[in-house]
């Protein structure tokens, strides 16, 4: 998992409160909503570089998570306000890799990182495809200062 990533190259892509329905018998987040949320936030990440559902649509491609590694750094509590950050870190012919942290939206602690790898997919053919250019081009702008995107 990237340990270290450039702050800068982090992008809003969540917001929430903890709800006590989402806190397990010892009254802190279950690892289900951990999931939940950076699910969520993964959905943003594209818009966030100006790629769009309806647009990948039209080029006859989505993704596919292939993995994720949740580090679990500090637990979370009802009411605790949370902010996740996005960044791409890799770009393969057919993959993106990027990272995800969740942070306490009032002081900044970092309570979960995520690492999750996702392929480009053609939905008729039912196997992975090459990451179109238009969004090979976005996300490589992205990456292009040789810092995590």
């Amino acid at each position: 998992m990237v340990s270290d990533i450039h702050s800068s190259a982090l992008k809003e892509t969540f917001r929430s409160v903890v709800f006590p329905w989402q806190c397990d018998q010892f009254g802190h987040l279950n690892v289900r909503w951990y999931a939940h949320h950076f699910d969520d936030a993964a959905f943003h990440i594209w818009l966030t570089h100006g790629v769009t559902f309806k647009r990948m649509k039209e080029l006859g491609v989505h993704t596919v998570v292939a993995r994720t590694s949740t580090n679990f750094a500090k637990e979370l509590v009802a009411g605790d306000l949370i902010v996740i950050e996005s960044a791409f870190t890799q770009i393969g012919r057919t993959s993106v890799t990027y990272i995800q942290q969740m942070k306490n939206a009032e002081d900044g602690a970092l309570h979960a990182k995520q690492e999750a790898v996702e392929v480009f997919f053609n939905p008729s053919t039912r196997q992975s495809t090459p990451i179109p250019e238009e969004i090979r081009v976005a996300i490589e702008a992205a990456l292009g200062n040789g810092e995590p995107a």
